[in-house]
């Protein structure tokens, strides 16, 4: 009987060596794939995570800061002078925004009774309220910055920093929203353009007394937190009183029409 061939296991143990090269290059591929999986996922979280440059950071401490005007609606000759000092991510401006502010406008500023002037004030614990404030000062370029304003306070729950900490997108809706040049609008955005304008704001609130937000110079007083429509209009005649026993007083009247101020 014929003999069968022997291979003393030489052919077993190559075939065994092969899938034991072949298993540790699949797993060598695997791992690299997993590692540049890794990689990508850390590089999108980042994107997506980081926050957007503070408008503060570029301002430089020895360039002069251009006169705060802020930004005014109502007659000119007004008897009574109202700044808001607020910022737009602080919860309590929102609320005097919305239970307030609307008969402030409707029953104050109209009238002719009151001007009224918004000017920044941010709190360094509100992430986005620089970019929020940049935001409104380039929509004032086109004509456009008490709706952005009202935008804002509107859908701050969108983009505030617990919704977010890339706002600049949500801002970008706002702009297109309003039927802003949108190009012109982001230009001005991503360069910051009113950094120093909104400083300027920020040490206003400071030279005022200002130590919250909002905080209201109505006439001569000083009137910190969000109040209601009743409290505001007591300060508003209070403050009517003093200008008409003011020596060469104006009669009152005027043109109610709202008009545009300056950052």
């Amino acid at each position: 009987m014929a003999k069968q061939p022997v291979d003393g296991g030489r052919g077993k143990g190559s075939g065994n060596v092969k899938a034991v090269q072949k298993k540790r290059s699949q797993k060598n591929f695997l791992s690299i794939v997993g590692l540049v999986a890794a990689v990508f996922a850390i590089f999108l979280i980042y994107q997506f995570t980081k926050p957007e440059t503070n408008a503060a950071a570029k301002i430089d401490p020895t360039t002069p800061l251009p006169e705060a005007k802020g930004y005014s609606i109502g007659n000119v000759s007004a008897p009574v002078k109202v700044i808001e000092f607020a910022d737009f991510e602080c919860p309590a401006c929102a609320q005097f925004f919305t239970l307030t502010e609307p008969d402030v406008r409707a029953r104050l500023v109209d009238s002719g009774l009151v001007q009224y002037t918004f000017m920044d004030y941010p709190l360094p614990m509100h992430k986005n309220t620089w970019p929020a404030s940049n935001a409104a000062a380039c929509a004032n370029e086109q004509g456009k910055f008490w709706e952005m304003h009202d935008l804002l306070f509107q859908m701050q729950d969108q983009w505030n920093g617990f919704a977010t900490s890339r706002p600049g997108g949500k801002f970008k809706e706002f702009a297109q929203q309003l039927g802003l040049d949108v190009n012109k609008w982001e230009q001005c955005f991503d360069d910051q353009k009113y950094v120093a304008n909104i400083r300027a704001h920020e040490m206003e609130a400071g030279r005022q007394g200002a130590s919250q937000t909002p905080t209201f110079i109505i006439g001569s007083r000083r009137v910190p937190g969000s109040i209601s429509y009743d409290k505001f209009r007591a300060y508003v005649d209070t403050a009517l009183a003093e200008a008409k026993a003011a020596p060469g007083a104006p009669t009152f009247g005027g043109d109610t029409a709202l008009k545009k101020g300056n950052p």
